[in-house]
């Protein structure tokens, strides 16, 4: 797998998808325990799962349009959070 830096967010862009990502990976953990026999327990965490997949999904859009990184077929980005670094993730 290969990884080359494409570019660069600010601390406060940084801070919105990672409160995002850490957010999403609580909620995949709870999915894991909560089971459909409570009902309204349930409903609640598909909904926001569903909702923190699309504020997720908006945030990697709305930033590649805005700093237009370099992508490639069948790759990915990730951020840096220590550095607000941007890497382009060559899936092989």
């Amino acid at each position: 797998m290969e990884k080359k830096i494409v570019g660069q967010v600010t601390p406060e862009e940084r801070d919105e998808i990672q409160s995002l990502f850490e957010r999403r990976n609580g909620l995949n953990e709870l999915a894991k325990i909560v089971t459909a026999d409570n009902a309204e327990l349930y409903e609640k965490l598909v909904a926001d799962m569903g909702t923190t997949a699309t504020k997720f999904q908006q945030w990697w859009n709305t930033m590649a349009a805005k700093y237009n990184w370099e992508g490639i077929d069948g790759g990915n980005w990730e951020i840096n959070f220590v550095t607000c670094d941007i890497l382009l993730v060559a899936n092989e």
